[in-house]
């Protein structure tokens, strides 16, 4: 098949194999092992980068009053908690790595096993956070402690399902509306994967992205912003560019298309800027050129761990960080936060910087847990259950068991049992249970013995001449 020569060639990257040819003109690429192959472990340090960020600010950069008792961060660490009110850029951050991280994982998979990856990923961890803080209100209680969060069957129910804030049900984890956002995102590659992914169609689809998004803004229209993601769309689509000019190499396109995504995400940010004010006296509104600015240095690091020397990294140390990343990032808050201050109810001497200190340890270690006991064992079970259940095949007649398929007329005193039908992705360890596949013939040998007459009954069967 000629290849296009308006599809730019696959550019080998760090850490991707080159394979064949495939059909729309790309050359596909295998993935090796986890900091070898395909991963990127600077990318993996950057997003616990984002977490800590987000934990700065819910730790030190809140501005609720009262938030820890009678002391108040803009106190005792007046340029810290300045410095931390910024830190909810995380979260613009851990979107912008998603478009790249979840474009170069969907390139060569079908829609079924991208689902597969993202349950068998995000929901274990999950589950498991949102019952640990069912199961610390619940101490709470027996211990007749104040609990933030309030906890009844159906709120926890509603929970379980990643999606409460659109069930208009209150966030047992502070963080799940971000998975929302993800999952809304999750959906939009999805449909792309019924298409197939190609450099061309990637192009398409993020210009008609980013143009839905403007006209869902000038139109006002809350429900095809809801489904866009307008607020964030310009995060994505930057992440997808930085990671098409991975693969496929730096060219005027992808350019104009990062820039056009970045103008739209600067003049959108303003929004979030606005969300984050505050009176006066508790600190003010934030500045956007400050907001702006921290947003592009964290685009030019994701850069440069993407595309530039940053992403020769083979540090194990980062993949580990990268692994521990979203378990901590949803127990940080829900967790943390309670711990500390449960710190400082009973060890007052303490402070609350060393508290602080002490709780976001804690929840680093509980991501460990996490990670090793949960994520890990659940995630691959998941994973496993979840692929069968995708393609399922009919049952295998055994010989302990009546065979199925269609009996045919008995012939010489024998019966034959013929399948009805057998699906073409057979385990072939089946093939020993119960019943031996017959040796193939080639075509030509079973249209010969088709043309053969079966001998009469009766007849004497000739001798050859000697």
């Amino acid at each position: 098949m000629r290849k296009d020569s308006s599809t730019p060639s696959v550019r080998q990257g760090p850490g991707v194999a080159e394979g064949p040819a495939g059909r729309s003109g790309e050359r596909k690429w295998k993935p090796g092992g986890p900091v070898g192959g395909t991963r990127l472990a600077a990318i993996d340090g950057l997003r616990l980068v984002a977490a800590v960020a987000v934990a700065a600010f819910h730790y030190v950069g809140t501005t609720t009053p009262h938030f820890w008792g009678d002391s108040d961060p803009r106190q005792f660490a007046p340029a810290l908690h300045e410095i931390s009110r910024y830190g909810w850029l995380g979260v613009e951050f851990f979107f912008m790595i998603s478009g790249f991280v979840i474009c170069m994982s969907c390139w060569g998979r079908t829609p079924a096993q991208f689902v597969v990856s993202r349950v068998s990923r995000l929901f274990p961890a999950y589950w498991c956070a949102v019952l640990m803080v069912v199961g610390l209100v619940l101490i709470a209680r027996l211990g007749h402690l104040r609990a933030a969060t309030p906890i009844d069957l159906r709120t926890v129910l509603g929970n379980l399902t990643m999606v409460p804030g659109p069930l208009g049900l209150q966030l047992i984890e502070g963080v799940a509306w971000t998975l929302w956002v993800e999952a809304r995102f999750y959906l939009l590659m999805a449909v792309m994967l019924f298409f197939g992914l190609t450099y061309r169609r990637m192009i398409a689809f993020c210009g008609t992205w980013l143009t839905l998004a403007v006209v869902a803004r000038e139109l006002d229209s809350a429900v095809l912003d809801e489904f866009l993601v307008g607020q964030y769309a310009g995060l994505f689509v930057t992440g997808i560019a930085l990671y098409l000019t991975h693969r496929f190499g730096p060219n005027l396109v992808l350019w104009l298309l990062a820039g056009f995504a970045w103008c739209y995400e600067l003049t959108v940010l303003n929004d979030r800027v606005a969300a984050h004010a505050v009176r006066p006296a508790e600190g003010g509104a934030l500045s956007w050129a400050v907001c702006a600015a921290l947003l592009t240095f964290f685009l030019a690091v994701l850069a440069l761990a993407g595309c530039g020397p940053l992403a020769r990294l083979r540090w194990r140390w980062l993949v580990t960080a990268g692994a521990l990343t979203y378990p901590f990032y949803l127990v940080h808050q829900s967790i943390g936060i309670p711990v500390a201050k449960g710190l400082l109810q009973k060890a007052p001497a303490l402070g609350v910087l060393p508290s602080m200190a002490v709780a976001a340890a804690f929840s680093l270690l509980l991501s460990a847990v996490i990670h090793h006991l949960v994520d890990g064992p659940l995630g691959r079970v998941l994973r496993r259950h979840l692929t069968r259940g995708m393609s399922p095949r009919p049952p295998v007649a055994s010989h302990n068991g009546p065979a199925i398929g269609r009996m045919e007329q008995p012939e010489a005193g024998r019966c034959r049992c013929a399948p009805t039908s057998a699906p073409a992705d057979a385990d072939r360890s089946n093939s020993g249970r119960g019943h031996r596949e017959p040796p193939r013939r080639g075509t030509a040998a079973v249209a010969a013995a088709a043309t053969v007459p079966p001998p009469e009954r009766g007849a004497a069967r000739q001798r050859p001449p000697r």
